[in-house]
Parts: structure tokens; C-alpha cells; sequence
């Protein structure tokens, strides 16, 4: 069976298509494209008519490539972005006017049970971790140690949530860096709660941003995981973040939806690092959309 599933991220939404087998499943078709749903309008609880249109021509590129592949079944699933908007129903009945497609919505527990899911076709979880996946809406935790039950926290302390509440300066000032990480702390304040980790597994998206500024190629495209020291993140996320916008610009690593949005996203890794003391990290090909595979079996 072939299937496909669209993750509509808030600033990025996501295309994977694959093959499913007994075994597993086989990537067919993974792809991305930057859509800002998010911007204009989270933080008010709506999706702006731009916002709406750009996602709507994400729509018609995918739709025209999951008719090319032959897709025998579309997933849709909505995260921060869409659930927080009061117009998310209008939103939502026009992508099944237009495309045919029925969009589930998913509240933060679900979304972070999901980014689970989905990491855990390709990471055995042989030390006590935590996955970190850094969202424009949300940011989801999920610890997992032997013998626990996993413990879940999805935080509104996305970068596009930071991006339009806080004027930054270009670079980021102390001033900025405090104001952010007490933001951060004070809407995480679940966090808390959570024992120090030996391992961060970052969830695609941003990290494997990271990873490209680290290695200077492109993210592989197998579903092995990769790992960094904390030495070789920790140069790379402070670079980030003392970074102009215009040598974010002219970096060849950083793609245009992430060159505005990655101190805050640097910072933020950096904080996680720092609070837990982090020693490696982790970095998964796999996140939510994965995940949704799962349902399919």
C-alpha cells in the first residue's frame, strides 16, 4: 500500500510518501516546503488570507505529486498553528473543497506521542533521552528512560510564537537571549519536573540544519541516525545565534524558511542542552509524519 502523509506545520509543511511493507515502510518521495502558516496571526489565534493562500499552493504541488506516485491514501494532520486558529474550520473545509483531503487535527499530547512514534522506527533508545522536536508553534519533549513510562510535554514556545512577540535585535542582544529564556521557562515550566538526560535526539527540521552547518554537506537521506558531541553543536548553535540575518542569508546550509527563525531555535537547543546536561545528541530523520505512518499497520 502506498500512502502519503502531510504534516502542516506552522512554518513548514511536510510531504512524505512510502511504501509500507511488513517490515516497515520505504520512502518513496520526501519533501518540504516553506509556508509561514503561522505568521501574521498565531499569537492573535487566526491564519491570516495569505498565510491561507500560500498553503493552499503547498497543497496543489503536493496533491499533483501524490497523483504522479499513485498515492492509494492521504493523510492530512494538523498541529500548532491550526489548532490554535479560531478560523481553523473555515481552513480546513476549504483544503477538502479544493483538495479532497480531510485534515485531523491533533492536540500537543497526541502531536508529542506521535514525534515519538515516528522516532522510534529508527532509534532503539539504549540510554535515558530526550527528543526535542523544535516546531513554529510548539516545541514537543518526550523523555524516555528504562523502566518509566514516557513522560510527554508539548510548550506554545515555537519560533514563530517568539518571532512576532519579541522585537529582536540583528544579532541577537543579552538582553534578547535573557528575555527569550525566561520565555521559555516560564511556558515550560513542566520541564521542571523532568530528571537530567544523557542524550538529546533532535527530531529532523532544525537539527538537521545543525547538522549540515556541522558537516558542510546535506542531511543523508537513509533513516540511520546521526551523532554530534556537545563540543560540535554547541559551536555550531552559538554561531547561529551571535549571526547576523544577512550571513544566515549567504550561509549555503540554512534554507530560507529557517535563516529569520534559527537563533531563537539555536537558543532554545542550547538552553535544553545546558538545563539537562546533555553530553550527545542525537539526531533522527524521523518525526511526526512517520509517526502517522504507524496507523496505517
Amino acid at each position: 500500500m502506498r500512502v502519503a502523509v502531510i504534516d502542516l506545520g506552522t512554518n513548514t509543511f511536510n510531504l512524505l510518501v512510502a511504501d509500507l511493507n511488513p517490515a516497515g515502510f520505504d520512502i518513496v518521495h520526501n519533501s518540504k516546503e516553506g509556508v509561514a502558516l503561522g505568521m501574521g496571526g498565531i499569537n492573535e489565534g487566526f491564519i491570516s488570507d495569505e498565510a491561507m493562500e500560500r498553503a493552499f499552493r503547498a497543497f496543489e504541488k503536493f496533491t499533483g505529486i501524490c497523483e504522479d506516485l499513485q498515492v492509494d491514501a492521504i493523510a492530512g494532520i494538523g498541529t500548532s498553528a491550526v489548532r490554535d486558529a479560531g478560523n481553523r474550520n473555515e481552513f480546513i473545509r476549504e483544503i477538502k473543497k479544493r483538495f479532497d483531503i480531510d485534515i485531523e487535527i491533533v492536540d500537543g499530547l497526541e502531536e508529542a506521542k506521535l514525534i515519538y512514534q515516528g522516532v522510534s522506527w529508527s532509534y532503539q533508545f539504549d540510554q535515558t533521552s530526550l527528543i526535542m522536536d523544535i516546531g513554529g508553534g510548539s516545541t514537543e519533549f518526550i523523555r524516555i528512560e528504562e523502566g518509566k513510562e514516557l513522560e510527554f510535554i508539548s510548550a506554545n514556545i515555537g519560533v514563530s510564537r517568539a518571532i512576532q512577540l519579541f522585537s529582536l535585535k540583528d544579532p541577537l542582544s543579552e538582553e534578547d537571549q535573557v528575555e527569550l529564556i525566561n520565555w521559555f521557562e516560564e511556558n515550560a515550566q513542566e520541564l521542571n519536573a523532568f530528571d537530567s538526560c544523557e542524550v538529546l535526539v533532535g527530531s529532523s527540521g532544525s537539527f538537521e540544519t545543525f547538522y549540515e552547518m556541522v558537516h558542510e554537506k546535506e542531511f543523508p537521506t537513509s533513516l540511520d541516525n546521526i551523532r554530534l558531541s556537545r563540543k560540535e553543536i554547541v559551536t555550531t548553535l552559538n554561531w547561529i545565534i551571535e549571526s547576523t540575518f544577512e550571513q544566515r542569508e549567504n550561509h549555503p546550509f540554512i534554507i530560507p524558511i529557517r535563516r529569520k527563525m534559527a537563533p531563537i531555535a539555536a537558543l532554545k537547543t542550547k538552553w535544553i542542552i545546558e538545563k539537562f546536561g546533555i553530553r550527545e545528541i542525537v539526531i533522527s530523520p524521523c518525526s511526526l509524519k512517520e509517526g502517522v505512518l504507524r496507523r496505517f499497520f
